[in-house]
């Protein structure tokens, strides 16, 4: 007779507990590689749990934990015979001969604990899901959220000593000698600033800052182009402000240099029909990924950009733009919003262990003038948390007025580089050709 859901034991291996414990009883330093891999709740029973936690106070004090300091401080914790006492700690011991695989034994229990994990979230998935009270896509982020916690490497502490981050370190240092590489990062596409910035590095929130009209969405969609595309790097592009087939329309006028007018008219002569459909045939082949929501909120930001890491292993994150992300609770005061919003793009980038780029608004006094740091619109933790900021700015022609500026097909834009908390900073000439919505490196044919 098949046992059912409601009747099977959960996952779990008391031996492999048990030796957990064990080998950090007999040998101290075992401890150091276990907690990489549990926290007391992996544990399957309760018992273990609580002797776990002792080992863990006194690891804290600088204690070593053995068959002495063991039951004496879950006698001071009141849970000694509750834990089967001075008796069953000294079995603990005998389960395992040397603390060599103490690692392996670790590994086993952690394996189980994902799977009761899984069980319970997808259990209470279940449940939820026939509440009709309960909003489905609030559901769906809370439960992919649960899943990428319970798979989420850097879940536990974690520590290393200088000398393995020096190793690490070198060990990079001497890929990039051995390989000639250019950049440690992702490049942008536009080799001027990428030799500052050695390409978007992982972990590193970027701020792209610009007033209306100067072709943010355009800047941060050829980057993500010229990654996924020219790279063949996976990218995503979150879009709060244009739908999907907009972008789509403004890549395709992009890549295959035709006036995104009349693409959008279909106005089109045949070698322009045929630049058209292969373009088409090379975006649809790069692994570039579309997030088109309206009022998205930070929640749904992170709970997508936690599934595309996990299920396309996504690089690098753009998102377009700051300004239009929706408040949870419409209490917040604006400024506080945003400086939550600039606080959890930060902390999405160290947890993804990816660069992500989001575009902002800059204030209206930057209107006529070079953009400053300060100009960041509605919040100076946009600054304070970013590892680089970008301005886009056009400096306007003294013979010309703004309305003829606007009307020529190409226009010169510095992509100032204001903020690198790692590198120079600069400027960075760049030709727009507003009918493509593209950018491309300025040169100067004079010099």
């Amino acid at each position: 007779m098949t046992a059912t859901g409601k009747d099977r034991v959960p996952p779990h291996n008391i031996d492999a507990e048990r030796a957990v414990i064990g080998s950090i009883l007999i040998d101290d330093t075992a401890i150091m590689k276990v907690l990489q891999y549990l926290r007391q709740e992996d544990f399957y029973s309760i018992r273990h749990q609580k002797i776990y936690e002792a080992i863990h106070k006194l690891f804290n004090a600088g204690t070593k934990p053995d068959l002495l300091t063991l039951p004496e401080e879950l006698k001071t914790m009141g849970i000694l015979d509750n834990v089967g006492g001075y008796d069953y700690i000294a079995t603990l011991t005998q389960a395992v001969f040397s603390s060599v695989n103490a690692e392996f034994y670790a590994q086993i229990v952690q394996e189980c604990a994902l799977r009761r994990g899984l069980i319970q979230i997808s259990g209470d998935a279940a449940s939820k899901a026939y509440d009709e009270t309960i909003e489905p896509k609030l559901l769906l982020e809370e439960t992919q959220q649960q899943l990428f916690l319970i798979n989420d490497p850097r879940r536990i502490f974690r520590y290393k000593k200088t000398a393995n981050v020096v190793y690490d370190t070198v060990r990079q240092i001497e890929y990039a000698y051995e390989t000639k590489a250019e950049y440690t990062g992702i490049p942008s596409g536009f080799s001027s600033l990428d030799r500052w910035t050695q390409g978007f590095q992982d972990g590193e929130l970027i701020i792209i800052g610009a007033r209306p009209g100067m072709g943010k969405t355009a800047i941060g969609l050829n980057m993500a182009a010229n990654i996924s595309i020219r790279q063949r790097r996976s990218a995503a592009f979150f879009s709060l402000e244009m739908p999907d087939v907009a972008l789509g329309m403004r890549l395709l006028s992009s890549e295959a240099g035709i006036d995104s007018y009349r693409l959008r008219k279909g106005m089109l002569q045949i070698s322009e029909r045929e630049k058209m459909l292969s373009s088409a045939a090379l975006i649809h082949e790069a692994p570039l990924f579309i997030v088109d929501m309206p009022y998205m909120t930070m929640g749904n930001i992170q709970a997508m950009a936690r599934m595309l890491k996990v299920q396309e292993n996504v690089e690098i994150i753009f998102i377009d733009y700051i300004g239009l992300i929706a408040q949870d609770y419409i209490h917040h005061k604006r400024f506080e919003f945003i400086s939550e919003v600039s606080r959890a793009l930060k902390g999405i980038a160290r947890e993804l262990n990816i660069p992500v780029v989001a575009l902002s608004q800059l204030r209206r006094e930057a209107e006529n003038q070079k953009p400053s740091l300060a100009d960041i619109r509605e919040s100076g933790s946009l600054e304070q948390d970013a590892d680089m900021v970008m301005f886009l700015n056009k400096d306007r022609e003294l013979d010309k007025t703004h309305e003829e500026q606007e009307k020529e097909p190409t226009q010169k834009v510095q992509l100032m580089l204001a903020k690198n908390r790692n590198g120079p900073v600069g400027t960075v000439d760049l030709l727009f050709f507003k009918q493509f919505t593209k950018f491309v490196p300025f040169t100067d044919d004079k010099g």
